[in-house]
């Protein structure tokens, strides 16, 4: 526990919105972002050269083809979800110990989080339902997501981390003063990214990250396509520690320089 003692934990499944709460903590108090899905093609490749089965589906199977399947246990068992818990920890322990890292994803270890370090975020049925829907989720996934929240939310409360029910009750800034308080003696302590430059080199590489995923798909022998073509919702790297802008566009544009919503400088 001690090397991931730089991480804030926020975890729970598809359809909580605990990316888009992770970013803007991240954004706002100038915080390392590790988003787990932007790992999920490193984490395949290395799960095929340790034979792992689930890792050999994703790498063979696109996702049509992998989520087919009837039996709820084989679908659970297709996420590769529990093979990755153990990558993620690796991964974060990589990290450098400054600034503070705000982790996020559905492959996050409960067991490896600190309790007082983290927060999980579990939909009610209903509101993960209509997330999923406003995503255009393909059946297979969605029933998938929600075999995956009944399992989070078991594990979190199995293992006494707190957890926050999102049922559409609170809007996206009165979720974000909750994880705020939730990690606010963390984020007074820090470290935390103390410089616009800084901040702005942790926007390029979340923004990498993302480029990084994209390209592990692209990789996959049925996967077809240009991935400097390939559109994305990039973070605007303006480094103000107010902006939540986004920039939509192909992923050619982050060789072009600093991703920049209208308006907004570099400086």
């Amino acid at each position: 526990m001690a090397r991931l003692g730089q991480v804030l934990w926020l975890g729970g499944p598809p359809g909580s919105g605990k990316t888009t709460v992770a970013l803007r903590l991240a954004r706002r108090h100038g915080l390392r972002w590790y988003g787990a899905d932007t790992r999920t093609w490193a984490h395949v490749d290395r799960g095929l050269a340790a034979g792992i089965e689930a890792a050999g589906v994703w790498h063979r199977l696109g996702p049509e083809e992998r989520w087919d399947v009837a039996d709820d246990r084989e679908l659970l068992a297709r996420s590769f979800r529990r093979e990755r818990g153990p990558m993620v920890v690796d991964d974060l322990g990589a990290l450098t110990e400054s600034p503070l890292v705000v982790a996020e994803g559905s492959t996050l270890p409960v067991a490896e989080a600190d309790p007082a370090r983290a927060l999980w975020l579990v939909p009610t049925r209903a509101f993960q339902e209509a997330r999923l829907r406003e995503r255009g989720a393909r059946p297979p996934w969605a029933r998938l997501s929600l075999l995956l929240r009944d399992e989070i939310e078991r594990e979190a409360r199995e293992h006494g981390v707190p957890v926050v029910v999102v049922d559409g009750s609170r809007s996206l800034d009165e979720t974000v003063a909750v994880v705020e308080a939730r990690f606010a003696s963390a984020l007074e302590t820090g470290p935390r990214a103390a410089s616009a430059a800084e901040r702005r080199a942790l926007l390029r590489e979340a923004n990498e990250s993302v480029e990084a995923q994209v390209r592990g798909y692209f990789e996959r022998p049925w996967a077809a396509g240009d991935p400097d073509e390939t559109v994305r919702e990039l973070l605007c790297e303006c480094g103000d520690p107010a902006c939540a802008a986004t920039v939509e566009g192909p992923l050619r544009a982050l060789a072009a320089g600093p991703v920049l919503a209208p308006g907004h400088g570099s400086g």
